[in-house]
């Protein structure tokens, strides 16, 4: 696993430094405002379960009831992608099976849930014009010293 770097923000394991954080958006099938009361709970306590079984800390969580944001670091292994995958389909299986007969019926008669598209971006302290100017001047910055 990975530990934060004393006194830096960023995590450490036996082979790398990193600080990877992401904003994640998953929308409802056909933006169904499915997301409330108990299968609200339901979803957003089976997220947290899976980063945690992950390792994987949430910054933030919330939303609408046809979407929600999930703001998040993460380890260099865990692609946004195949995390989306995972969250979507265990959280569809487990809101199905509890409240598919009942709280979203009037909703989905297909076994449906989520959008089968996501959004996700990278989150950082520095701007990509900050970076940009860092790497372009490192050969100047490395004459000078």
């Amino acid at each position: 696993m990975y530990t934060r770097k004393k006194g830096q923000p960023y995590y450490t394991n036996r082979h790398s430094c990193f600080l990877l954080q992401y904003h994640m958006v998953l929308v409802t099938k056909y933006r169904k405002p499915v997301l409330t009361g108990k299968v609200k709970d339901l979803v957003y306590g089976t997220i947290r379960g899976i980063f945690e079984e992950k390792g994987l800390n949430i910054l933030e969580i919330n939303g609408e009831p046809d979407h929600i944001h999930i703001l998040y670091e993460s380890d260099p292994f865990t692609a946004p992608g195949s995390l989306a995958n995972i969250i979507k389909t265990k959280t569809s299986r487990f809101a199905r099976k509890e409240y598919g007969d009942t709280l979203l019926k009037k909703y989905y008669q297909e076994p449906l849930f989520w959008s089968q598209s996501y959004f996700v971006t990278t989150v950082g302290d520095n701007t990509l014009e900050a970076v940009t100017d860092y790497i372009r001047n490192q050969q100047a910055a490395e004459e000078k010293g």
